[in-house]
């Protein structure tokens, strides 16, 4: 027969899913494993909650050593009445509503992540679930010393492909068509990126697809890039690896020009820099996301350039800012807060990308990014790298 809970019983905490590519869960348990798992915090009637983490039988003894956990269990450990699935996330589902139904819990609040199988199997266990969307937001967002560390490290890789992918470009041969040639090959935004994996394969980082957009190809901020460079063009390099032993991910911005540089783009680029050094020099703890934001927008208006997409009729010759200004990052390379309308208060221990770019079908496009640590008064840049358009 089921415990029947108390209706004064405090909420339970739930976790779950699989640490390896969710980022939140990862984060509270600092723990990877490619199986799901659950994390089910009880509530201590006065004490401490207590945390189970409930996963395969053979990581329990590597959980033990280096899980953040009070108990460390397997499905087996919580079977319900009729027996555990043969479905691995079925069972660890089951498992985690039956070690909540033996504490008693009437109510378990999860965040974001939850995956909807523990939720339905939690509620047919006769427990009310229910989400916080700000459960662990906050407390990830505001990175301690050891992340900062990694975060600081995973920049430091990261420019160092970044040097090597713009000097590739800024010293190769240009043909009488304009193309770059290196090693008698032209040179592609496929041949640099791949020189650019290589790099970071070497040094122990995976590499989502990096961008390399070069001329008209970099008036879409997002597109990744391909065929033959040419002299004379803007090149967007934007790379963002991941360290396989910290999980935690770099991510900068530059973009290199071969040759002379159009008049142009280095009154676009310009402007970019400024736009960043106004962003970098209003951020501090209590700072809005969405006035840095304004501090970027001020700063590329008063360049004479726009913000915004452009509308169907826009000509191609239209240069705009089309995005925020940044976003936080970490384990995700994409994490609150955004530096964007609406954006909320900066934190200490924010780690924060600002990125201002500029982009016309015409021409292409020019971004800048540095990586930011929050504080009290200010901010710390973690980029050393220089942000200019010549590269040789």
């Amino acid at each position: 027969m089921p415990n029947l809970p108390s209706p004064e019983t405090p909420a339970a905490r739930i976790m779950a899913g699989i640490p390896a590519i969710n980022s939140s869960l990862y984060w509270r348990i600092r723990f990877s494993v490619g199986d799901p798992v659950a994390l089910v915090e009880l509530p201590g009637n006065g004490s401490p909650r207590q945390s189970v983490l409930i996963l395969r039988d053979i990581e329990m003894g590597r959980a033990r050593r280096k899980a953040r956990a009070d108990r460390v269990a397997c499905p087996a450990d919580y079977p319900p009445e009729g027996g555990l699935s043969g479905d691995r996330e079925t069972a660890t589902a089951q498992a985690a509503a039956e070690c909540l139904r033996r504490a008693g819990v009437a109510r378990v609040v999860a965040d974001r992540t939850l995956p909807l199988i523990f939720a339905e199997l939690i509620r047919r266990a006769g427990i009310d679930v229910a989400c916080d969307l700000e459960m662990g937001v906050l407390e990830r967002r505001s990175k301690d010393q050891e992340e900062i560390a990694h975060l600081r490290e995973s920049q430091r890789i990261t420019e160092g492909a970044m040097k090597l992918a713009c000097e590739l470009v800024a010293s190769a041969e240009a043909g009488k068509d304009g193309v770059l040639l290196s090693g008698g090959e032209p040179l592609t935004s496929q041949r640099v990126r791949a020189a650019i994996d290589h790099w970071l394969m070497d040094r122990g980082y995976a590499n989502p697809p990096t961008i390399v957009a070069g001329g008209p190809q970099g008036a879409d901020c997002h597109d990744h890039g391909s065929g033959e460079l040419r002299t004379g063009q803007p090149v967007i390099i934007d790379i963002f690896p991941r360290s396989r032993e910290t999980y935690y991910n770099g991510d900068c911005t530059r973009t290199v020009v071969h040759g002379d540089v159009p008049e142009e783009i280095a009154r676009m680029h310009a402007v970019v820099r400024k736009a960043k050094a106004a962003a970098i020099a209003a951020v501090r703890a209590g700072v809005t996301g969405e006035a840095i934001h304004a501090a970027t927008t001020a700063a590329v208006i008063a360049g004479g350039y726009a913000t915004g997409l452009p509308d169907e009729n826009a000509p191609d010759s239209y240069c705009a800012l089309t995005h925020g200004t940044g976003h936080g990052v970490g384990l995700d390379v994409h994490e609150p807060p955004l530096l964007d309308v609406k954006g909320p208060e900066l934190l200490v221990g924010d780690v924060l990308t600002v990125e201002p770019g500029l982009y016309s079908k015409a021409l292409g496009g020019v971004r800048v990014e540095d990586m930011i640590v929050v504080t009290k008064d200010g901010c710390e840049n973690l980029n050393c790298l220089h942000e200019g358009l010549n590269w040789k």
